[in-house]
């Protein structure tokens, strides 16, 4: 047998449906605790229809005495007076006193009747309704029960409908008074009553304005004007009553209840608006009414309206019970279920709202379903405590937003990463201008008569840069290049300028050489200076057959790299003239000196060679040299 409670809004009732009793576990035989006197009028309750039980407080103790048990009672569930009269209460029947021990101390502290309503079930048909008041007099408690057995179905199938459609009719016309809206990334997601209150069905572009407001009339627009400019962070709520026409041409008064979340920045993140149609009460002194409603929440798996959370009337759209993965009929309302809240801060907030030390929370959490860290949801909720009346009420709304805080997250990651990476194209393209503008400058002054040589130079080396350029940024990798393609699309490039020279680019490159764009900017441009001599020198007689440039690139050890670049041509005659009186050479030296590596001049029997050392890593800052660009601010 399980128990449900239910606290009926609009009927301030509760309800108790009990399941498939055990009429044997309901009470147990115990030892008697007191004798009592024989309750006064007892002779009379006898002759009164309606069962009344009566129990006396123990002092010191949340416990009860039993006194008298209703002859219904007794009846049903076959147990005898002398059985439980001046017996403990939560001993003798511990069903009993867990569904009423609450209720006996509510009656107790503040003097007032209680109403409820009991449902006795056997699978899923009522049996047995009991109307209950449970009061307190002369110390003493009292349970008044009516009881009522269900009986057969004896209505036709007309009067079935008929009652039916009743009950729908004053459903939607409950329904047709409340509706609500929740807005999020500019798009509102409005519930049904909205559209009773409005006269109109759905349409698409609703999720794109505030439909309520464009029916505002031009009197109360001021009221409209007024909450765009309150609501802020430190007003975040808004409370008014505004009229509007419908498209049908009625005028509704409707109150307006709105709250708004911002983050740090003053933004709006988030938005919820409630509003209750009060057209028939306009006459009125008017007040925001407790009016809720959930069905327009049902259907949203991840917002949930919560109605009363702070008390045991609760009331949750089946959102909630998405979002914690516990069945309707299964969940416990209580404090355990914050156990699975990861933040403690959180934790502590929440029962200062239970407490009643704070009137309003609003936070975002981690929340572990079912006690299972490897399942986690991040939930944003907001709570409010206010009074309607003389009673205190609470409402929230608890929204998982664990999907759009993973993407916000990896919006921010991938907009770092972009902003790294946009920095470091910026920072390559200057640092390449200026080299190809230091390289112009040098080359005016040593080429000046000579124009046409200065746009072959800068031909090869804007190539090779954008070569490099291509293929580094649509890997957006500037740490791990691999040398081996660079080489051989460096020589499809050089056999495409130099076609006409009838010259094969020829590369010789270990696969597994990977070096940084700060090493390889500096090395392509060394390949390109040594290529360029060689073109211009090695081959004077434009019909030698098998002209050929070749590079081998390899591993010394494994910090080490060797460049060993050979052309078949008429050799080297003058050492001393390059290496004391040519520009190129000049360039040379110093990309090598950036590099840290070490340059030689081979002794060949055909044609010229070069071999440079250089490291595969190195921990510097790309500086160009002083010595590169001497003079060159004269020039400027």
């Amino acid at each position: 047998m399980h128990v449900e409670r239910q606290f009926r809004e609009l009927e301030k009732i509760e309800e108790i449906r009990v399941y498939n009793i055990d009429k044997y576990e309901v009470f147990h035989p115990v030892k008697q605790v007191k004798k009592l006197d024989k309750v006064r009028f007892s002779n009379i309750m006898k002759h009164v229809p309606s069962d009344i039980n009566v129990f006396s407080p123990i002092e010191d103790s949340d416990d009860y005495l039993i006194e008298r048990i209703g002859w219904n009672l007794l009846e049903r569930l076959n147990i005898r007076e002398e059985d439980v009269e001046g017996r403990k209460f939560s001993e003798a029947s511990p069903f009993y006193y867990d569904i009423f021990k609450d209720i006996f101390k509510e009656v107790c502290e503040t003097g007032e009747t209680k109403p409820l309503r009991m449902f006795y079930y056997i699978s899923d048909k009522i049996v047995t309704l009991a109307n209950i008041h449970v009061l307190c007099d002369e110390g003493k408690i009292y349970i008044i029960s009516d009881l009522k057995k269900a009986e057969p179905q004896t209505k036709t199938k007309e009067q079935q409908k008929e009652e039916e459609d009743e009950n729908k009719a004053n459903l939607i016309e409950y329904f047709s008074q409340t509706g609500s809206y929740y807005k999020k990334h500019n798009e509102f997601t409005w519930t049904p009553g909205i559209y009773n209150i409005i006269n109109r069905s759905k349409e698409a572009s609703d999720a794109y304005y505030n439909i309520i407001f464009d029916l505002v009339i031009p009197e109360d627009r001021p009221l409209v004007e007024e909450l765009l400019e309150t609501m802020s962070p430190e007003t975040d709520t808004y409370e008014n009553i505004i009229r509007i026409k419908t498209p049908g041409g009625h005028i509704k008064y409707l109150d307006t209840y709105l709250y708004s979340k911002f983050d740090e920045n003053g933004e709006e993140i988030s938005h919820y608006g409630l509003f209750k149609d009060i057209s028939i009460d306009s006459h009125k002194h008017l007040t925001r009414p407790v009016d809720f409603m959930l069905n327009g929440f049902n259907h949203n798996s991840k917002l949930s309206l919560l109605v009363e959370p702070l008390s045991k009337r609760y009331e949750f759209s089946e959102g909630f019970y998405k979002m914690i993965e516990i069945p309707k009929n299964e969940y416990i309302h209580n404090t355990e279920i914050l156990n699975n809240i990861i933040e403690e801060d959180v934790r502590k907030e929440i029962k200062k709202l239970i407490a009643g030390e704070i009137n309003e929370l609003n936070t975002v959490f981690t929340y572990k379903v079912n006690g299972d860290i490897d399942n986690c949801k991040i939930c944003e909720l907001f709570i409010e405590r206010f009074k309607y009346g003389n009673q205190d009420h609470s409402i929230g709304f608890l929204t998982d937003i664990t999907l759009s805080r993973k993407k916000q997250q990896e919006l921010v990651e991938s907009n770092a990463t972009k902003n790294i990476l946009i920095k470091e194209v910026h920072h390559r393209v200057k640092n390449n201008l200026q080299v190809l503008n230091s390289f112009l400058n040098l080359e005016r002054r040593e080429y000046g008569d000579n124009p046409n040589r200065i746009l072959d130079n800068m031909q090869t080396r804007l190539a090779s840069l954008a070569l490099l350029h291509e293929k580094t940024y649509n890997t957006e990798d500037f740490i791990n290049i691999n040398l081996e393609d660079y080489m051989k699309d460096q020589d499809s490039t050089l056999e495409t300028l130099y076609r006409a020279k009838d010259i094969n680019f020829t590369s010789d490159v270990d696969p597994e050489i990977h070096l940084s764009i700060d090493v390889i900017i500096p090395l392509l441009l060394i390949v390109d200076e040594l290529t360029m001599n060689a073109i211009k020198h090695a081959f004077p007689d434009p019909d030698m057959p098998d002209k050929t440039i070749s590079k081998k690139i390899d591993f010394v050890d494994e910090y080490i790299c060797e460049l060993i670049l050979k052309d078949n041509g008429i050799g080297l005659k003058d050492k001393e003239s390059l290496v004391n009186h040519n520009l190129g050479w000049e360039i040379i030296k110093n990309l090598t000196r950036q590099i840290n590596g070490e340059l030689e001049i081979l002794d060949c029997e055909v044609g010229t060679g070069f071999k440079i050392l250089f490291p595969v890593n190195f921990e510097h800052t790309i500086e160009y040299h002083r010595e590169l660009w001497e003079g060159e601010s004269d020039e400027n």
